[in-house]
């Protein structure tokens, strides 16, 4: 959604561009009208507020840059040059909604309770000046309730509130308007005192915080006032991408779709691979070969961080792609480590260690699943091999065309795939050695294509490529869903939960040190499994030079349970490739209007055993629980 940009007057004459910007806020089009020096008035929808900012020299970045943030602003460069401007929007709104506030954001002058006798990190001040109005007087406690509750990771605020005199030039006051009115100055303790260097980590926080507080006082507003209805505070930032959002949200995208990740680490020799190690007597780790890199690993790390990220104007959006620079930086560093023993520590820092609960929970489902290892199941008469599932694929994949026609997958059968699927992008990989049993086909189909490609197309129709790409640590719970997926479809089964569990164990043991062999026979001999499938998961678990990714199904299927069990919905989770901690990000930016809700639902919520499965679900259910169907 981009913004309409009311033109600049060569002439200089406020009357003309102002008029023009009054009839874009009636109208209900957004307004961006950039002035010199750096001044800015934008709206991009009609609220019963505005936040300003008096510019001047600007030695007030950050209280700057909390102005920008917020959905409806002015940037000035002094009292004179806004008074008029905010007056003639704040009567338009005012008549509009009944109500109208002017929040005044600036920094104090000096950081005052950072002396050289100070303790360490002592509180830094917040001074807010509020009418007597019961409205402001609202807002007013609602930012201080919202900065004081603001976590203490360096100092804490120590606000001070003032009533603001009718007499408001004896207190220096910038702005004297006919409406509810408050202003907020805080200490500028992102930059050190005597050299002015800035403390990065703590201008965004700073930022952040005070930006958040500021939505509560709007919303206390207009509460108190019933000019206006929202479901959360958060709801009353933007509801627009800039162009430069746009700009960044490309950039980030074409250095991470230069390279695929998980196909450059997959070996292209896996049935040679299977062959040599079974002829060695399984006691040497065979060789994997893999693809050679298609990009240059410092060029394209050069190019990620020459990407700007100082004109998002939206705290939430900055925080997003600053996590998928630092996801993709560790993706290429992997890359550049494939085949050596730094490729492990690199993968932990990526997708973190298998944690003690988890590894506990792997080994409860092996010992508590022994009888099918015991007894395993005869080969059915009957097995789907890749053409059957390619057909299949095509028959479901037609079906979700239909629904929305956006969806424009495409299927490709390949020799250099281990056993198995694959998505990549918008294609579903499915290697032309993969045989499974018939009754697994939909349930696999459902995890590939009704979860991995269907929120790849749902993330794209949000209008950022971020949504389709991923947010940063979005697999564990991607693969959560997709293995809840399997679940809903019917197709869980006890093999399936010990294979998930069987790579959790494998994971473990190449961290601590074990051999590929060595893994190997331990799923063999001390847990059963075929040699075939103790195999496949040493290889996976090994591939690039040891990969800890397989860890995350089962983490991020326990992450799903809990989730729901707490009363969590799974809607947000189909509007884009999202981790679980982005949950409420995306319930907010679905309140702005930001994103909208998913284009195609999964079919497998339409089955006619669904529903009741996911109601069992809801009510606390362990994995072991999930073979009850």
């Amino acid at each position: 959604m981009k913004l309409a940009r009311i033109p600049i007057d060569a002439g200089g004459d406020p009357p003309d561009w102002l008029a023009e910007a009054l009839a874009a806020i009636e109208a209900g089009r957004a307004v961006r009208k950039e002035f010199e020096g750096g001044g800015r008035l934008h709206i991009d929808r009609a609220l019963p507020f505005l936040c300003v900012h008096l510019a001047g020299s600007d030695g007030a970045p950050v209280a700057r840059e909390v102005v920008r943030a917020n959905a409806s602003h002015l940037l000035a460069q002094d009292a004179a040059t806004a008074k008029p401007i905010v007056a003639a929007i704040g009567k338009l709104l005012e008549r509009r909604f009944g109500a109208f506030m002017v929040l005044e954001m600036d920094e104090l002058a000096q950081d005052e309770l950072l002396t050289d006798h100070a303790p360490l990190l002592p509180p830094f001040k917040v001074e807010v000046m509020a009418g007597a109005e019961a409205n402001i007087r609202a807002a007013a406690m609602a930012f201080v309730e919202a900065v004081e509750a603001i976590p203490a990771k360096f100092r804490t605020p120590r606000v001070e509130l003032h009533e603001r005199p009718q007499d408001s030039a004896l207190e220096g006051e910038t702005l004297d308007l006919p409406f509810p009115s408050m202003r907020v100055r805080f200490a500028p303790v992102y930059r050190q005192r005597n050299s002015g260097r800035i403390f990065p980590e703590v201008r965004e926080r700073l930022i952040a915080s005070i930006f958040d507080a500021a939505l509560h006082a709007f919303a206390a507003f207009a509460r108190s006032t019933r000019s206006l209805e929202f479901p959360t505070h958060r709801a009353l930032g933007r509801k627009a991408f800039i162009d430069a959002v746009e700009r960044t949200d490309r950039s980030i995208d074409e250095v991470a779709s230069s390279f695929d990740f998980l196909l450059a680490v997959t070996p292209i020799n896996a049935e040679a691979a299977w062959s040599e190690f079974a002829a060695g007597d399984f006691a040497r780790a065979p060789r994997f070969l893999y693809r050679p890199l298609i990009i240059e690993i410092e060029a394209a790390k050069k190019t990620l961080f020459s990407i700007p990220f100082d004109h998002l104007e939206d705290p939430v959006l900055y925080q997003l792609y600053r996590e998928k620079q630092q996801e993709v930086d560790l993706q290429l560093t992997m890359l550049s480590a494939r085949e050596t023993k730094k490729f492990i520590e690199f993968g932990r820092a990526l997708y973190g260690p298998v944690e003690p609960d988890l590894l506990r929970a792997a080994e409860e489902i092996l010992a508590r699943t022994q009888k099918i290892a015991a007894h395993p199941q005869a080969p059915a008469e009957r097995r789907a091999d890749s053409r059957f599932v390619e057909i299949r694929a095509g028959e479901m994949i037609a079906a979700y065309a239909r629904q929305y026609a956006g969806f424009e997958a495409l299927v490709e059968v390949r020799d250099d795939l281990p056993a198995g699927l694959l998505v990549s992008g918008r294609r579903l990989l499915i290697a032309r050695s993969t045989i499974m049993e018939p009754g697994r086909v939909d349930p696999i189909l459902s995890h590939e294509i009704g979860v991995h490609l269907l929120t790849y197309f749902n993330g794209s129709a949000q209008g950022l490529r971020l949504f389709r790409s991923g947010l940063a640590g979005y697999e564990g719970m991607q693969e959560g869903l997709a293995v809840f997926a399997e679940y809903l479809s019917g197709g869980m089964t006890g093999e399936r939960l010990r294979l998930l569990a069987a790579r959790v164990l494998a994971c473990a043991a190449m961290i601590d040190g074990a051999s590929l062999p060595e893994v190997y026979r331990l799923l063999v001999k001390e847990h059963g499994f075929q040699r075939a499938d103790a195999f496949n998961v040493v290889l996976r678990v090994y591939r690039g030079g040891g990969l800890v990714k397989d860890a995350i199904y089962l983490r991020g299927l326990l992450e799903l349970l809990d989730h729901l069990a707490a009363g969590g919905a799974l809607e947000p989770f189909w509007m884009g490739k999202i981790a679980a901690s982005h949950f409420a990000v995306m319930q907010e930016l679905h309140a702005r209007g930001l994103l909208g809700g998913p284009s195609v639902r999964p079919m497998f919520l339409d089955g006619p055993e669904a529903p009741s499965r996911l109601a069992r679900a809801r009510e606390r259910m362990a994995p072991l629980d999930m073979l009850r169907q």
